[in-house]
């Protein structure tokens, strides 16, 4: 015979327990690591698991760009990334594996910077009879005061003359210098918000005499 159950609230509460459990095991999570294309790992990136085009878990890179999403149901998910000033990225068909952890750490998860938040200065070299210098060594300094600068880049012009450096976002001077065969040549330029700066500098060489 049956015995009388006194107390139905604790059989619930055992129930709903022990379902619980069994569901947490038929669970799976993935973990894995974002970096900048430089290598930078970035931090306050966030990481969305999505299937059938709904997002289902989120969560956020730490400082070591390391992140990790439990409690994902067994299947295939897409991985999207997103943060401020990057592109965002998306890691199709992941998959989770019931009480497994796939780990991506050795896969490479990268971001690249979203051009449209940088100010952008490209500039040109030329001779004094307008052809293209390759090679003159390009520097640029940051003006901070009117006594003091502070250098930012050094580089050099490429076969067509040309060179570029990118910044973030931000009311800042610059003073750049060409050199070429101990000849120098400099423009100051002011940027403001994010945009592409051009500039173009003239270098008086010594000709050859006949």
């Amino acid at each position: 015979m049956m015995k009388y159950l006194r107390n139905p609230t604790l059989f619930f509460t055992l129930l709903a327990l022990m379902s619980a459990s069994t569901f947490a095991q038929s669970l799976g999570n993935v973990k894995g690591r974002v970096s900048s294309v430089s290598g930078k790992r970035l931090a306050n990136v966030t990481v969305t698991a999505r299937q059938d085009g709904k997002n289902l878990k989120a969560t956020k890179t730490g400082r070591a760009g390391k992140f990790r999403l439990n409690g994902l149901r067994p299947g295939r998910y897409n991985l999207v990334f997103e943060k401020n000033g990057f592109s965002g990225g998306v890691l199709y068909n992941v998959l989770i594996i019931a009480k497994k952890t796939n780990d991506l750490e050795k896969k490479r998860i990268f971001l690249t910077v979203d051009e449209g938040t940088l100010v952008i200065i490209k500039g040109s070299v030329f001779d004094q009879f307008g052809k293209s210098i390759w090679g003159a060594k390009i520097t640029i300094r940051e003006i901070i005061s009117k006594k003091s600068s502070r250098k930012r880049f050094t580089d050099y012009s490429n076969i067509s003359g040309g060179f570029s450096f990118r910044f973030a976002e931000g009311t800042r001077k610059f003073r750049i210098t060409a050199k070429k065969k101990n000849v120098t040549a400099s423009k100051e330029i002011e940027v403001s918000e994010a945009a592409i700066y051009r500039i173009a500098l003239t270098l008086k060489l010594p000709t050859k005499k006949k």
